[in-house]
């Protein structure tokens, strides 16, 4: 029994006080709150990535920036597991660009955005800048939601104008 207890406190050691379990559970929260704010609004707007797809992205991401800062990563070294995120990210973003069936148009490149802009909300949760990263989710939501709604005001005035000619 005293191998099992052992084994246990060996293995959660990486939590040595209250502090890191706070700060580790701040991070992840935050990134993962962010990430639904823009993963709500892709829902609203019928993305196929939506609400569950940017809170795993941003709580994934999140989780390697801190995982490697507790495990003693070098500053200089923490760009290269940044470099290895977003490369990934960049498949799941990928994932969600269709072709249309005329070849032409692309669906799918917003939601891609919002997938890496979430990733990088979420890199900045996870290195304990949460204020950026307040700042850039209100950034995103603004482009998201309201430049839609400009856009389509400008869309009707186009076609209004099609149709009245």
């Amino acid at each position: 029994m005293d191998i099992v207890v052992e084994t246990l406190r060996a293995e959660l050691a990486d939590l040595g006080n209250v502090a890191d379990l706070v700060r580790v559970m701040l991070r992840l929260s935050v990134a993962c709150a962010l990430g639904a704010c823009l993963g709500w609004e892709r829902e609203r707007s019928g993305a196929l990535a939506g609400l569950r797809t940017h809170m795993l992205v941003a709580l994934g991401v999140a989780m390697m920036i801190v995982a490697s800062q507790m495990s003693g990563v070098a500053q200089a070294e923490l760009s290269r597991v940044l470099q290895g995120i977003f490369a990934g990210v960049g498949f799941v973003g990928a994932a969600a660009i269709i072709r249309g069936h005329d070849g032409e148009r692309v669906h799918g490149v917003t939601t891609a955005a919002s997938i890496w802009a979430t990733a990088s909300i979420a890199a900045a949760a996870g290195l304990g800048l949460e204020v950026p990263a307040i700042v850039a989710t209100l950034f995103a939501v603004v482009i998201l939601a309201w430049l839609r709604r400009v856009e389509n005001k400008q869309i009707a005035k186009l076609a209004s104008k099609v149709d009245g000619s």
